[in-house]
């Protein structure tokens, strides 16, 4: 029984990451993750989309990110992204009323490069 635990606790379900906490490799608190983006014809999470600063939903910033650099700490309950604040502060960003067009593969792309990692359509 504990095998089979084991090898299922890499699965979760789409619910269960809306709202995990999001830190860096210090510990700081980078958001929370509001939503997942799915390539539903190549059936891969496309983007994660953070959520971060603001109050209690109020004036949070968006921000798109590749699935693949973030880490999930099981210590902590949170995914890790190993960037410091500063360089998400000055990410490409976006608010909730006006979401970029992320099918784009240029915006996509520019998304990719900032965060050092290549589209996985380029692959």
């Amino acid at each position: 029984m504990t095998q089979a635990k084991e090898i299922t606790s890499d699965i979760v379900k789409a619910e269960e990451v809306i709202g995990v906490d999001v830190q860096n490799a210090k510990g700081e608190d980078l958001g929370t993750i509001n939503t997942l983006v799915l390539d539903k014809r190549a059936g891969f999470v496309r983007y994660v989309v953070l959520s971060f600063g603001g109050f209690l939903g109020m004036g949070d910033k968006l921000f798109a990110l590749p699935w693949e650099i973030l880490s999930y700490n099981e210590a902590r309950d949170c995914f890790v992204l190993d960037i410091p604040q500063e360089k998400l502060k000055n990410a490409p960003g976006f608010n909730k009323n006006q979401w970029p067009n992320m099918s784009d593969r240029k915006w996509g792309e520019s998304i990719f490069n900032y965060y050092g990692s290549r589209p996985y359509w380029q692959k």
